[in-house]
């Protein structure tokens, strides 16, 4: 008997084992696939992110060639070119010619802070923020002035040591994500001087609270500026703040232009020109100060390379294709600079990682990102990292969340792939004519189909993102029984409202596409602010600008949409409600509104 109800428990062991491992097979699976659609998503928002660099690079090669091209751009509005190199008339004015002007009414309920700045400065800017409190626009003044005078005195390059008494603490990009900087100070301690940090640059843009972070990090720098370094990231750049985000928000705070302004490019030929003639022709300007405040044409590009590059794993230097800036730089030269400069390893920011850092060169350099949920609320984890005197490196990960606990993996990863699939057809359908000619090129039957390998090339060759377009097919496309791509399917849920139903659908395609850029040049043109300019400076622009990027379209059709602009008909275009009314309607955004209105 003994032995008959042991072999009966051994066989309901096995079996119980054997439905483990099932089970445990399938959850393996279930969340491969799960972290295999959120690394999709990931290369979708990474993909277009650096699309939309190599159109920022883009624009800032624009304004060269428009100061080039621009034969009466000096007599017209002689003070474009200093609005767009920030050297208006406000650069010859002192902290009093600002602050003076402005006064702090005893109706401001926000923090107020005593100058000289102490440590109880920072606590009470800290306090404030949370509150989501707004800090008024003189101390904000005072702050930059102040860090000013101070970053003026220092090198370009920082030393900061190691002992055995303390570790230092380095951060990445924020982008004006608040709450992870609070976060990173909750975990590991405010900068002092017994606990040092270096923040990697790219401290605005993008979040909603970068002029928050710019100001804790600059009373930090004011108080320890001995164990604080500050680095400068490609996000530190007046275009780049005016495209994602940091200028509206100063304006929208403080009804102020951006604080961070472009160093001047200038051609040295052009610069000994000048001081024969006590001016310059192009770039224009008649330049007070120092000719060692002002960039060369050849060090702008090497300020690109050194903000904009990223490492791989191929060996060589070759072009940032991605971002179109900077370059690729693979371990030999990570080798090679570290042993010439006599340096161990090699920690840079710049590149969203989804676990917040990530090692690579065999160990030497260390990428590190402290902006979680940079794309979408669980995108990514941020991260900082603790070095001490002859110590490893030590990682800390973090991901803020609004909830007492993370949602679900597969809420999480529908949330971040259906976000990143709706960018994806937004980018769709501002190529929709492009994308639809090729198709067509392909369907020599006219069956409105093509085999999916086809289908693929033509959204690689139109959209250039380089994306597995075979792995995301399911949901961009519908296939037949055989497996053939229905191409116009693309766009049956999407498409551009059209301002002007009788302009051609690839004009406001085009318009669409470039209406970031087009906003940014016509607001630098915009002198007075008044979001008008006339239409003899909106033509001049346009046709500079359709030059410039290679953009074909037939002059009647912009005529037209200029006319429309002109609603009053008074010679003056409104370009930014204009540019408002291109916008994607998503079907499905719709079929939900209906649903929530019915419920």
């Amino acid at each position: 008997m003994g032995c008959g109800s042991s072999s009966i428990k051994v066989k309901k062991s096995a079996k119980t084992i054997r439905a483990a491992l099932v089970i445990q097979n399938w959850y393996r699976g279930y969340r491969a696939r799960l972290k295999t659609r959120q690394r999709y998503a990931l290369t979708i928002f990474q993909s277009i992110e650096y699309a939309d660099e190599q159109g920022q690079l883009q624009l800032s090669n624009f304004f060269s060639f428009m100061l080039e091209n621009y034969a009466h751009i000096q007599q017209k509005d002689p003070t474009l070119v200093n609005r767009l190199f920030g050297l208006g008339s406000h650069a010859d004015k002192g902290r009093q010619d600002f602050i003076g002007l402005i006064e702090v009414p005893d109706s401001y309920c926000g923090p107020r802070l005593q100058f000289p700045l102490n440590s109880t400065s920072l606590h009470i800017l800290i306090e404030a923020f949370k509150k989501q409190q707004v800090l008024h626009a003189y101390y904000v003044l005072e702050i930059l002035f102040e860090t000013k005078e101070v970053l003026k005195q220092m090198p370009n390059f920082t030393h900061i040591r190691t002992c055995p008494t303390k570790e230092i603490t380095i951060c990445g990009d924020l982008h004006g994500k608040l709450d992870d900087l609070l976060l990173v100070f909750s975990k590991n301690g405010l900068p002092s001087g017994q606990n040092p940090y270096v923040f990697n640059g790219d401290f605005v843009d993008r979040g909603k609270y970068s002029i928050e972070i710019l100001m804790i990090l600059f009373v930090s720098f004011l108080l320890y500026g001995d164990d604080l370094c500050l680095n400068r990231g490609n996000h530190e750049d007046f275009l780049m703040n005016m495209r994602y985000g940091f200028t509206k928000e100063v304006l929208s705070k403080y009804k102020m232009k951006s604080v961070l302004m472009p160093p001047v490019p200038v051609d040295k030929e052009s610069y000994v020109e000048s001081k024969r003639n006590k001016g310059h022709t192009l770039r224009g300007i008649r330049l007070s100060g120092s000719p060692s405040e002002y960039l060369t044409k050849h060090e702008w590009e090497q300020v690109i390379d050194i903000l904009w590059s990223d490492p791989r794993g191929k060996r060589g230097c070759y072009p940032n294709t991605c971002r179109g800036g900077g370059c690729y730089f693979g371990p030999d030269v990570t080798s090679k600079f570290l042993n010439k400069n006599h340096l161990k390893l090699l920690i840079r920011s710049h590149e969203c990682k989804p676990e917040g850092y990530e090692i690579c060169h065999d160990g030497k350099v260390i990428t590190v990102f402290s902006a979680s949920n940079y794309y979408e609320e669980g995108s990514n984890r941020g991260a900082y990292i603790k070095v001490g005197f002859r110590t490893t490196p030590r990682f800390f990960q973090y991901q803020v969340t609004k909830a007492t606990c993370l949602r679900p993996l597969y809420q999480r990863v529908n949330t971040i792939e259906s976000s990143a699939i709706r960018i994806l057809k937004e980018r769709m359908i501002s190529r929709k004519t492009d994308l639809i000619r090729v198709f067509q090129l392909q369907d020599r039957a006219k069956s409105g189909k093509i085999s999916m390998g086809q289908w693929a090339f033509a959204m690689e060759n139109v959209l250039g993102l380089n994306l597995p377009w075979r792995s995301l097919s399911s949901q961009l496309i519908n296939t037949d029984q055989d497996g053939n791509v229905e191409y116009m399917s693309c766009f049956y849920d999407i498409h551009i409202q059209k301002p002007v139903k009788e302009v051609q659908s690839a004009v406001i395609e085009t318009l669409y596409r470039y209406r970031s850029d087009l906003q940014i040049i016509f607001n630098v043109i915009d002198s007075d602010h008044s979001g008008l300019i006339s239409m003899e400076e909106f033509h001049s622009m346009w046709k500079l600008f359709s030059s410039h990027y290679h953009v074909h379209i037939d002059d009647s059709q912009v005529d037209e949409l200029a006319k429309r602009m002109d609603s009053n008909k008074d010679g003056s275009i409104d370009f930014n409600e204009f540019l408002k009314a291109f916008y994607v309607v998503h079907k499905f955004d719709n079929l939900e509104k209906s649903n929530v209105n019915a419920v």
